[in-house]
């Protein structure tokens, strides 16, 4: 059992932090890593006052690009495997890779391009690596509860040609053991390629971790409620979710119809059986978040609401509208991962539909809940969202990765709400009502205050990471440098006279 996590010890103090992801951070090659640019923002957090980097799930992208869609909870993106260092270690030349800086945009991703750009250079610097390292096979031993299941799938998915999973031979989707025994020995290579990327991320990563506690920043990490459907995780665990016998989905997550969506919202990942879970006592679950604990110092759930209720539609429904609430799991989950890993220091990600039951399963696992900025200039100006309803024991955001960024929301909000907004905050034009927005947050009473970068920066809607339930232009905002020390200066005053320094600043 881990030491436990003193709630009571953290909540002595208010901290800040910025939301960026990896693959946001500026640097060559197309896409953020966790190279020399992620050392120079982690400079700029500590410099700037703050305590938290939040980003979002690291895991490999798969359908759309969404971090919040990956090939496995368990596996780190290839995509942030920093390039100049496997240079510095021989594993590749300049030659290899100058060409993936050719007319590239640096301010968004192209992730078709690093897609069939990435995997050929990897290839190259595995074609170098010793694979008798001891370093490496103790890796590969300390990992093989799930790199085994994730490592055989990738090969499966490259045997055929990227497909989901549900499509492979029955031999393979259904895991026969006399199958798969004779495809792992026919394509040990393949598969020992994928087990060398996730060795580099994760030695990679550790490297920047370390880093990042040497300079007293902490990092803020996210998972998902639900898994990708073409995941190893479903593929290696069928029996943990709501399957038909041909281990399609049977019913499927999202959100109901509300005001923003005569739709709702149609996610498509399967859902859980509660009760196979609880009858394995929520194996999986500890291990997910064992795991992810060995990544990040504290950890955001997201849709935290379904694990009270969830809205469970049937696979192959249009929309979201023919759904129906059902119960989730409750306390009994987080009471097992208590028993087996101590208090962690989790965020529940407490928006969108809520009950009474929510509330009062985030009140019992103590867990700090959320509040965002935007929400709370209704016209009652009575919303949970708003300054003067905040509780310590929550984070605040200006918005989060799923909303406007604060320039954008000002330019698209209607005018009476701007006008509360505006009398609320004490806007100036001249201070910058990004910076007044910001400055409301840092005096709120929540413990955690949490910024977008791209609202330090003060960027439209152009600059925004993610609209729900879109395709196809989420997720590609990069920066193109770290920010300026005119930018992190002022950050640094904000963050004191909200009395959020960092204590190595105070």
């Amino acid at each position: 059992m881990t030491e436990e996590y003193n709630y009571q010890k953290i909540n002595e103090n208010r901290y800040s932090g910025v939301l960026m992801h990896i693959s946001s951070l500026p640097g060559p090659y197309g896409i953020g890593s966790l190279g020399e640019n992620a050392r120079r923002f982690v400079d700029f957090l500590v410099d700037s006052g703050q305590s938290y980097w939040q980003l979002l799930p690291v895991g490999p992208t798969s359908y759309g690009d969404s971090p919040y869609q990956s090939f496995s909870t368990f596996a780190g993106n290839p995509y942030f495997i920093d390039l100049d260092y496997l240079i510095n270690d021989g594993l590749l030349t300049y030659e290899d890779v100058k060409h993936m800086n050719e007319n590239v945009d640096i301010s968004s991703v192209d992730y078709g391009r690093i897609y069939h750009e990435r995997y050929p250079v990897l290839r190259k610097a595995f074609e170098k690596f010793d694979l008798e390292s001891k370093d490496y096979g103790h890796f590969k031993t300390q990992e093989a509860f799930w790199l085994d299941d994730y490592t055989q799938f990738m090969a499966l998915k490259d045997y055929h040609d990227g497909i989901s999973w549900i499509q492979w031979d029955d031999k393979y989707k259904l895991r026969d053991p006399k199958a798969m025994k004779k495809f792992v020995k026919d394509h040990k290579e393949e598969i020992e390629f994928h087990a060398f990327l996730q060795y580099l991320f994760f030695r990679q990563w550790e490297a920047l971790k370390d880093y990042t506690h040497g300079k007293n920043i902490e990092m803020i990490g996210d998972i998902p409620i639900y898994v990708a459907e073409d995941s190893a995780d479903v593929w290696a665990n069928p029996d943990l979710f709501v399957l038909n016998p041909d281990l399609s989905p049977k019913e499927v997550g999202g959100v109901p119809p509300d005001d923003f969506s005569d739709d709702g919202q149609l996610w498509g990942n399967p859902v859980y059986d509660w009760k196979a879970n609880k009858k394995e006592n929520y194996k999986w679950w500890v291990e997910r978040i064992r795991a992810s604990f060995k990544l990040f110092d504290m950890i955001r759930i997201d849709h935290f609401r379904g694990f009270d209720s969830y809205w469970s539609i049937p696979a192959g429904s249009e929309n979201a509208a023919p759904g129906r609430w059902v119960e989730g799991p409750k306390y009994d989950l987080f009471r097992v991962v208590k028993e087996e890993l101590g208090d962690m220091p989790i965020i529940a990600e407490d928006l969108g539909f809520m009950t009474k039951g929510v509330y009062d399963l985030r009140e019992k696992t103590g867990f700090p809940g959320m509040k965002i900025l935007e929400f709370a200039f209704n016209e009652e100006m009575n919303s949970e969202h708003i300054p003067h309803n905040h509780d310590t024991n929550y984070v605040v955001y200006p918005g989060t990765h799923d909303n406007e960024t604060i320039t954008g929301w000002f330019k698209s909000v209607d005018p009476a709400t701007l006008q509360r907004a505006v009398e609320y905050c004490g806007l100036q034009g001249y201070e910058g009502y990004n910076w007044g927005i910001i400055r409301t947050c840092m005096n709120s009473v929540a413990n955690w205050a949490i910024f977008q970068l791209q609202d330090i920066l003060d960027l439209d809607n152009h600059a925004r990471m993610n609209v729900p339930n879109t395709l196809g232009t989420n997720w590609k905002w990069r920066a193109t440098e770290i920010p300026s020390d005119y930018i992190k200066d002022k950050l640094y005053r904000y963050t004191k006279n909200g009395a959020r320094l960092n204590k190595h600043n105070k």
